[in-house]
């Protein structure tokens, strides 16, 4: 899954999310979550959106982001 060629950064990644991979643009170990702002390793990358280029960390971040007023589930 991971497309990542040449040498690897030790920084934040530049990424074009595509529907169902991502192609690293420039190299970095982690993208950061487009709602908690929380670093996720590209080796744990598993939620993204493809119109918006943004990564999310959690399923309740992707919820967040789309559902903004939606409550939240109890655990």
């Amino acid at each position: 899954m991971l497309n990542k060629f040449g040498p690897s950064g030790n920084g934040e990644a530049q990424v074009q999310y595509l529907d169902g991979d991502f192609r690293v643009i420039s190299p970095g170990t982690y993208v950061r979550c487009a709602i908690s702002d929380t670093r996720i390793p590209l080796d744990e990358l598993k939620y993204w959106s493809v119109d918006l280029q943004e990564a999310y960390a959690t399923p309740a971040a992707v919820l967040e982001r789309h559902f903004p007023g939606a409550p939240k589930p109890q655990p």
